[in-house]
C-alpha cells in the first residue's frame, strides 16, 4: 500500500503552532465582552494536544484565530514559522490552503458524492485533477482503513467511517497542520477511539501537528497534552472541570 504521506523526510522537533498573548473582544453595544485573556500556547511538530473546557470558554473563537480565521483584538499567532496575523486575507487563503487540514464535527461531505470524489474536492481546489487526484485520493483512503469503500456515498456509511473520509480529505494535500472541532462527538466510544489512534499515528509517523477543539473526555489518554480553557483563559492545571459530555 502506498504511504501517501511519506517523503516529509526526518521530522524535526520544532514548535509548529505558537499563539502570543492572544486578545479576543466583541462590541457590544457600548460595551467591549471580553472573549480571549492574554492566551498563550504551543503545540510541537508531530503532536496531539486538545483544547478542552466548558461551553462559552472561548474554544472555537481560539481554534478560528490560530487558523487565521479570525483575526485577535492582540497578540500574534505563528504557524510554521509565519506570523500569520501580518499576512493579507488573500495570504491567509493561500496559507490555509497550502499547510492546513481541517476536521469538522458535522463532516461536512457532500452527499451526491462518493467518498472518493469527496477527497478529490480538496486536491481540486489546488489544481490538482485527473488521475493523479484519483490516485492519491485513492491511496489516502486506503491509507484511514477504507480502500474498500471508496464509491460508497456518505448515506452508505458508519459514522465512524464518513469520520475517516473527512480525515482522508483533510489529509490527502499533505498538510504540516491539522485542526479539529469536535471530530469524535458525533460518535460512539470505538469510533472516536479509532479515529483518534488513526490521528495519534499519524502525527507520530508523518510529523503532522494535531490541535484538537472536545469537550470528548473519553479520548484525554490518546492526546500528548492537554490544555484547559476557562472564561477565556488558559488554566495552569491540564485536568479540566466538568465539560457537557457528547450526546
Amino acid at each position: 500500500m502506498t504511504t501517501p504521506l511519506a517523503g516529509h523526510g526526518s521530522i524535526a522537533t520544532q514548535q509548529t503552532i505558537m499563539a502570543h498573548g492572544i486578545e479576543m473582544s466583541y462590541q457590544l453595544g457600548d460595551q467591549q465582552v471580553p472573549v480571549l485573556k492574554d492566551v498563550n500556547l504551543s503545540v510541537t511538530s508531530g503532536k496531539i494536544k486538545l483544547l478542552m473546557g466548558p461551553s462559552g470558554s472561548g474554544k472555537t473563537t481560539l481554534l478560528s484565530i490560530l487558523a487565521g480565521l479570525l483575526s485577535p483584538t492582540g497578540g500574534r499567532v505563528e504557524l510554521l514559522g509565519q506570523n500569520i496575523t501580518q499576512l493579507s486575507r488573500a495570504q491567509l487563503s493561500r496559507f490555509r490552503l497550502e499547510h492546513i487540514g481541517f476536521i469538522f464535527q458535522g463532516f461536512n461531505l457532500f452527499p451526491a458524492l462518493t467518498a472518493i470524489e469527496n477527497v478529490e474536492l480538496a486536491l481540486d481546489l489546488r489544481g490538482i485533477r485527473g488521475k493523479v487526484a484519483r490516485d492519491q485520493s485513492r491511496d489516502m483512503l486506503e491509507h484511514v482503513g477504507l480502500g474498500n469503500k471508496i464509491n460508497h456515498h456518505p448515506r452508505d456509511l458508519s459514522g465512524g467511517q464518513k469520520q475517516r473520509v473527512a480525515i482522508a480529505r483533510a489529509l490527502v494535500a499533505r498538510p504540516k497542520i491539522v485542526m479539529a472541532d469536535e471530530p469524535t462527538a458525533a460518535l460512539d466510544s470505538h469510533s472516536g477511539h479509532a479515529v483518534m489512534e488513526l490521528l495519534r499515528k499519524l502525527a507520530k509517523e508523518e510529523g503532522v501537528t494535531v490541535l484538537m477543539v472536545t469537550h470528548d473526555p473519553r479520548i484525554v489518554d490518546i492526546a500528548d497534552s492537554t490544555i484547559c480553557l476557562e472564561d477565556g483563559e488558559i488554566q495552569a492545571t491540564s485536568v479540566c472541570g466538568p465539560t457537557s459530555p457528547p450526546i
